[in-house]
Parts: structure tokens; C-alpha cells; sequence
């Protein structure tokens, strides 16, 4: 896989209108560090200063639960999107998001995390911006997310609630999250709290995604990661583990079975008059006609 930054005018590279191209291992978003200009690619990140010898996800290795996903109906490793919810240089909820990101492919899973850094506050007439296509194709090409917030004033941030907000409830015929798995997680500067993964589990089940079981809530993380961002051992540390191999588990058994269990008869209705699934702008438009018509 490549290591380096992707060029700055590869913006329809971050579009998700080639699939193939877009899920093969050599793309150029497969990279340690995200272009200095757009901030897009970087999917490696959570690679960047690993030492093997030392990393104490290499020393669990052994006791991790794994399975061969090529003899399960999946057929394939699962596609996991990580996102975090802060911009500062030593956001907690990267570091968190980092590590799981370490343990999901530690588990045989295809992992892709995305850096929120230059992504614009939601605003329809920026919908070709690279980071918004970036996001949505990376939503697209996955089987499962991973979130990870901060708990601010008793919520999840606006750095990553923005990013839920660019991914749309349906474009067209598609929708992007629906039948796709949700794992949630939050960091707190504070004693612990479940005020951020209560609101990312109604902003999953608003995004039509199940919900793993398990979630990870990191009270006082100042003093849970050490000087070289890695999680120390901890009752913390081993809920993340339990919570990446059941999502890991979760994700590989929902798949294969995301299309029958979201096939929803007010949609098929839908494609039978219209033709396709309409968007919701579409739908007003409709109502808004009707409405006109009705005097």
C-alpha cells in the first residue's frame, strides 16, 4: 500500500463513481498522511509511529477472537470506516479512534479512517467539495462505521455531528448508511459518562444502521493514553478489545443480509410508481405540487 500524500487535484479520485477503483488496496487514499492542502487520503493514519515490537495490540494478538471471513458467507474481510470527532492536535477521540482502528484490523477487517480536518461546515452549494464526496464515498464503499466524539457540554461535538450531516439519508435510489453496523464510543475529559454514545445510537438508528451491542465510554482520557498515544492496560483498554472484536463479529454476519433486512415495502411501493426511490427534495417538491393543485 502506498505512503504517500495524494496529489492536490484528485478530487474526482475521492468519488465513488469507479467502485472498483475506489475499493482497491493501491488507492491513493491508502496512505500514512492526508494531503497538506485538502487534507483528503490519510486512511492509514492510525499506522503512523507504530513500532510492531511494541504494540500492545500485536501482544494481545494471540488471544484476539479471529475468523476466516472468506468461509463466511461474507466472503471477504469487513470494510470498517472509523471517523473522531475533534481537531485539536491531541484529540483524545483520535487516539481512541486510532487504537480501534488497530484492533479491527488486528481482526482481519479492511480499515479506512477519515480526517475530519478541512471538511465545511454542511452547506448544499458544497456538495462537490473533495472532503464532503471523500466522506460519502467512504460511507458507500463500507459495511460498518466505528464513531468515536468527545463529550462536550453533555453532547457529541459539532466537528462530529457535521460530518453525520454530510452523509445524506438517500441520494437517488441509494441509500448510503441503511443496513450498514454502527459502533459507538466516546472520550470524557471528566468522570465517565453515556450522554455521547446515547446520541450517536439515535443518530445511528435516525441513519437506518444497527447498532452493535457493546460501546466504549473512556472516563479522565488524559490519563488513559501515554506519551506515544497509545492506550495504557486498563479495564478501559480491555473494553475497547471486547468492543472491536464483538463489532468485528457483528459486522461479518450482518452484511451478506443488509439488503433483505432493510427491503422495506413502502420502498419497493415506491420504485414500482416512480421508477426509482425519490430523494427527499423530490418528495417536497411533490407535496408542494399537490398542495398548489389543491387550491
Amino acid at each position: 500500500m502506498s505512503s504517500s500524500s495524494p496529489s492536490s487535484n484528485d478530487s474526482a479520485v475521492y468519488t465513488y463513481g469507479d467502485k472498483e477503483a475506489f475499493a482497491r488496496l493501491d488507492h491513493t487514499g491508502y496512505s500514512i498522511e492526508s494531503n497538506p492542502e485538502s487534507f483528503a487520503g490519510g486512511w492509514l493514519a492510525h499506522r503512523a509511529n507504530v513500532n510492531d515490537s511494541t504494540c500492545w495490540v500485536k501482544e494481545i494478538a494471540p488471544k484476539l477472537t479471529k475468523y476466516d471471513y472468506t468461509k463466511m458467507p461474507i466472503g471477504r474481510a469487513p470494510k470498517i470506516l472509523v471517523l473522531y470527532g475533534s481537531l485539536r492536535p491531541t484529540s483524545f477521540s483520535r487516539k481512541l479512534a486510532y487504537e480501534f482502528a488497530r484492533i479491527l484490523e488486528e481482526l482481519g477487517c479492511d480499515v479506512r479512517t477519515y480526517n475530519p480536518h478541512n471538511l465545511p461546515v454542511r452547506d448544499p452549494a458544497l456538495e462537490n467539495h473533495v472532503k464532503v464526496q471523500e466522506i460519502r464515498s467512504l460511507t458507500q464503499w463500507s459495511d460498518g462505521h466505528v464513531w468515536v466524539s468527545p463529550e462536550m457540554h453533555g453532547q457529541i461535538t459539532g466537528v462530529f455531528k457535521n460530518q453525520i450531516d454530510w452523509i445524506p439519508l438517500n441520494t437517488g435510489s441509494i441509500r448510503p448508511t441503511q443496513g450498514k453496523t454502527c459502533c459507538v464510543a466516546q472520550v470524557n475529559g471528566g468522570s465517565q459518562s453515556f450522554n455521547a454514545v446515547n446520541t450517536l445510537r439515535l443518530l445511528a438508528r435516525w441513519m437506518r444502521m444497527p447498532c452493535c451491542t457493546n460501546q466504549s465510554s473512556v472516563a479522565k482520557a488524559w490519563q488513559e493514553f501515554d506519551d506515544e498515544n497509545r492506550m495504557k492496560e486498563s479495564s478501559f483498554r480491555d473494553r475497547v478489545v471486547d468492543v472491536a472484536e464483538e463489532f468485528a463479529k457483528f459486522t461479518a454476519v450482518m452484511a451478506p443480509v443488509s439488503e433483505e433486512l432493510t427491503d422495506r415495502y413502502s420502498e419497493r411501493k415506491e420504485k414500482e410508481k416512480e421508477g426509482r426511490l425519490l430523494t427527499q427534495a423530490e418528495k417536497e417538491a411533490q407535496k408542494t405540487i399537490t398542495e398548489a393543485r389543491k387550491g
